[in-house]
């Protein structure tokens, strides 16, 4: 029963914005570093953007300036809000709880996110 749940996928415009949303679902502590990462068809899942407990993140070159990474840690959900989509943005969306020396990761089911006009 433990697992990720993402949502808000959809399809898109280019220049458009998604906000995706990660919740847990089951017994989970969401102290460990969250990610949402991404695969497109034939090619190798990414990593797109990461935070920390504290607040501190990361982001892939491709997609810095156009993609923020938040995290609510009263409700426990991670989120990605995305500004000025492109075409190769176009994936399946994962979020993901790193894993730690004693907590293992977490991957949810993905969300599909499709860039065209």
């Amino acid at each position: 029963q433990v697992q990720l749940v993402e949502s808000g996928g959809g399809l898109v415009q280019p220049g458009g914005s998604l906000r995706l949303s990660c919740a847990p679902s089951g017994i989970v502590v969401v102290i460990n570093t969250m990610a949402w990462y991404r695969q497109a068809p034939g090619k190798q899942r990414e990593m797109v953007a990461s935070i920390t407990y504290s607040g501190s993140t990361n982001y892939a070159d491709s997609v810095k300036g156009r993609f923020t990474i938040s995290r609510d840690k009263t409700e426990n959900t991670v989120s990605l809000q995305m500004n000025n989509l492109k075409a190769e943005d176009t994936a399946v969306y994962y979020c993901k709880r790193e894993p730690t020396g004693t907590r293992p990761e977490y991957w949810g089911q993905g969300t599909q996110v499709t860039v065209s006009s």
